[in-house]
């Protein structure tokens, strides 16, 4: 063998041939990585730092109430501005508690106001992902205001929360007499989504509801559940949530199979993704 050949050998050669390669392209989930050797590549290394950093950002990044607030007051929406207890993002971070708790200064505010309730209340917290509230609240929104004007619900001024959790909504909305809630909350960021959009619908909200009474919908993003689809499946879910006068576990998501339907149907252009029977 002539002596030059291992000189010859391009660097791409040496890399191993991963039979997962075909999967990347069905999924953002880091799998079919390759390596050299005992390490991972260079690019696949780069990508991770900067998906990392991108995630730390998302939390980091101050919520900026007045931009969603201007656009909410384009769609002819009143806002209201409220904090938790938590007084920083260091103390949020640290205290999940204060965050599921009014601020005295929120309180007294909400007391004030003497709001007598509405069919429906929308709360935006910024959550664990203030990048995810910025992108996708207002677009879900203006997809799902429709369905509650044809199921005839009334839907109170958006709260706009600082420092938010998931719970922080059960109290506005008992302060503010009002039937139901739907808090509009960023989730905490992936690796692959710095920006997912949740939703936790509570039936007769107040304070001290469980986990389990709350109806979920994750993932709202143009990557994810569409706009489309996720305001739909939260409109069926208020629908039927009055009409058994429950949510949580006890209110099982049935929007997809057209069986359910009742007075609402999807708006959407892409229901062929739905399970339609």
């Amino acid at each position: 063998m002539d002596e030059n050949h291992y000189l010859t050998v391009k660097a791409e050669n040496i890399r191993e041939n991963d039979c997962w390669e075909k999967l990347k392209s069905y999924t953002d989930a880091r799998i079919a990585l390759g390596r050299t050797g005992c390490s991972i590549l260079t690019n696949d290394y780069l990508a991770f730092s900067l998906a990392h950093a991108k995630a730390r950002d998302s939390i980091k990044m101050p919520f900026d109430r007045d931009r969603i607030g201007k656009e909410l007051h384009a769609m002819g929406l009143e806002t209201i501005n409220v904090e938790s207890c938590a007084a920083n993002r260091e103390i949020y971070l640290c205290r999940p508690d204060f965050g599921r708790r009014l601020s005295e200064r929120s309180k007294l505010l909400l007391d004030e106001l003497n709001y007598q309730g509405a069919d429906v209340l929308l709360v935006i917290g910024d959550g664990l992902s203030s990048k995810a509230v910025h992108k996708q609240a207002v677009p879900f929104i203006r997809q799902f205001l429709p369905y509650m004007d044809e199921l005839g619900m009334t839907v109170g001024p958006v709260v706009l929360a600082k420092e938010s959790r998931v719970a922080l909504g059960d109290d506005i909305a008992e302060r503010m007499h009002c039937g139901l809630v739907a808090t509009l909350i960023g989730e905490r960021p992936g690796l692959s989504s710095p920006d997912s959009l949740g939703v936790y619908m509570t039936y007769k909200p107040y304070c001290g509801r469980m986990e389990s009474e709350r109806n979920c919908i994750s993932n709202i993003r143009p990557e994810g559940l569409s706009y489309g689809k996720a305001a739909f499946k939260l409109a069926w879910l208020i629908e039927n949530a009055y009409n058994m006068k429950k949510s949580g576990t006890a209110l099982k998501d049935q929007s997809d199979d057209i069986q359910h339907y009742l007075t609402l149907k999807p708006h959407i252009k892409d229901t062929d993704i739905l399970n339609i029977v």
